[in-house]
């Protein structure tokens, strides 16, 4: 039997709103990623590329939340999940 199943890679983003970097993160495929880039290079800010596994990279965009910025211990905290 044939393994159908394709890999996807997932990619984490903090959203640029009304012209500034927000503290949100958000999920895409990479090959979406590649595609927004293209459109718009470096509006949106990439956090990390490459993740294998889709719970993953939501849990890492829920860890960057919402308002003020994260303090640099807190980014890399996120980074390292």
């Amino acid at each position: 039997m044939k393994n159908t199943e394709k890999s996807v890679s997932w990619v984490v983003y903090r959203m640029t709103m009304r012209g500034k970097t927000t503290s949100m993160g958000a999920v895409c495929e990479q090959n979406e990623w590649e595609a927004l880039e293209l459109t718009q290079p470096g509006f949106h800010t990439l956090v990390r590329a490459g993740i294998t596994n889709e719970g993953e990279a939501e849990r890492l965009a829920r860890s960057l939340g919402v308002g003020a910025p994260l303090s640099k211990a807190a980014e890399a905290t996120a980074l390292a999940l």
